[in-house]
């Protein structure tokens, strides 16, 4: 039989703590003291905890934890963006990135080790998935980024102003520890963060988006990447499930239960031959044309084994003016951190696949390209990728 495994405090709502503060026949006002010690002076030695009771502390030495995840590499990349290296309590690896730009800094954050989606254009859905990460190694990796970037030092400047959940995984998969870490980071006694500034992106699992807004009041952002379900359902087969009519319908809902005026972000990977023509671009502006939100144009980041390449630069800029004259909003995001395979799409972790997709992948990467060619017109492009996966099977 497994022992009970005590409260681990960084992974512990405020309300939670309240809880347990409760059964130790405490006042309520001992969770904000403690989160304050954790989250904002970055402290994790309770005996460090002053203005608690020298009898209380020791009692939250013999119950209860503090253990976070652990940093073991570091990269730092020539255009200033870090990659780290997280080891989690399974012994896997994650990766979270903080990009520094001119007003602000994003760190984005995982939430799983691997991921299940096995979207086409994306290097972590390629390993497979292993694990659900819990509340304290989602929060841990905000914590860690604090303490790296310096800011649990007195007086210092805060670095990270906004949280994007878009790093390894698909958040709304690992549902209740991505709620409690979101809801954690936007508290005022942890990190304070606005809630127009944390965002979970996510494939589209219309279930929990149509969940979240008993849960969180967080922004969102949906990965597109295509503007009708056929080609949508060969680049992310979630859509086959889910799709687009009724992931739209979700993330309209969730908008309209916000009490402010805010719109999605609709996330958008171009990808040379695929999804990056004249047509998909005024498909695209036909779609959202009653849907209020932002469009962020994804050039996509090579890595292997994946035999799509990035999009050129007129057709980038022919993607944006067409849906710039439609009236939309829409931002290309540059390629950050790309040096240390850290951009859209490259994190990879360390991840004991348990679906097996790893090895799947090594042989079939333009078969399954040439899938999607196919499926976006492009016959040429197709009949060359299955001949080229013909020869590697």
């Amino acid at each position: 039989m497994t022992a009970p495994s005590i409260p681990n405090l960084p992974g512990l709502s405020r309300e939670r703590l309240k809880t347990l503060f409760a059964e130790l026949g405490e006042k309520p006002f001992r969770a904000e003291q403690v989160m304050k010690w954790i989250h904002q002076r970055g402290v994790l030695d309770i005996d460090v905890m002053t203005d608690i009771s020298k009898v209380l502390r020791e009692r939250l030495k013999q119950f209860t934890e503090i253990r976070m995840p652990t940093v073991v590499e570091d990269y730092a990349s020539d255009d200033g963006s870090h990659k780290w290296i997280i080891e989690v309590a399974s012994g896997s690896r994650v990766e979270m990135v903080f990009i520094p730009e001119a007003g602000r800094g994003t760190l984005c954050v995982s939430s799983q080790v691997g991921c299940s989606l096995d979207c086409s254009f994306c290097a972590t859905g390629k390993q497979g998935f292993n694990s659900n990460l819990s509340c304290a190694e989602i929060i841990g990796q905000l914590w860690w980024a604090n303490k790296q970037l310096g800011a649990f030092v007195d007086g210092a400047e805060r670095q990270v102003s906004n949280v994007v959940m878009m790093g390894m995984g698909e958040p709304l998969l690992n549902f209740d520890n991505v709620m409690d870490a979101v809801n954690m980071m936007m508290d005022d006694c942890a990190y304070g963060l606005s809630k127009r500034k944390v965002t979970i992106s996510t494939s589209g699992v219309v279930p929990a988006i149509e969940a979240m807004r008993h849960h969180t009041d967080a922004s969102i952002a949906i990965s597109l990447h295509a503007p009708n379900d056929e080609l949508r359902s060969q680049l992310m087969p979630i859509n086959r499930k889910y799709p687009i009519s009724e992931l739209l319908c979700a993330v309209r809902s969730y908008m309209e239960s916000l009490p402010d005026k805010r719109v999605p972000v609709i996330e958008y990977t171009l990808i040379a031959g695929v999804n990056d023509h004249r047509q998909h671009a005024r498909d695209l502006a036909v779609l959202l044309e009653q849907f209020p939100c932002k469009i962020n144009l994804i050039p996509f980041n090579p890595f292997s084994p994946c035999d799509y390449r990035r999009p050129s630069g007129s057709s980038v800029t022919n993607f944006r003016q067409i849906l710039q004259k439609a009236g939309y909003t829409v931002t290309v995001r540059t390629t950050r951190a790309d040096d240390i395979g850290a951009a859209c799409g490259q994190l990879v972790g360390d991840v004991a696949d348990q679906t097996s997709r790893s090895d799947r992948h090594k042989n079939k990467a333009a078969k399954e390209a040439g899938k999607v060619f196919e499926a976006s017109g492009n016959q040429a492009k197709a009949t060359d990728n299955l001949a080229v996966a013909a020869d590697r099977l």
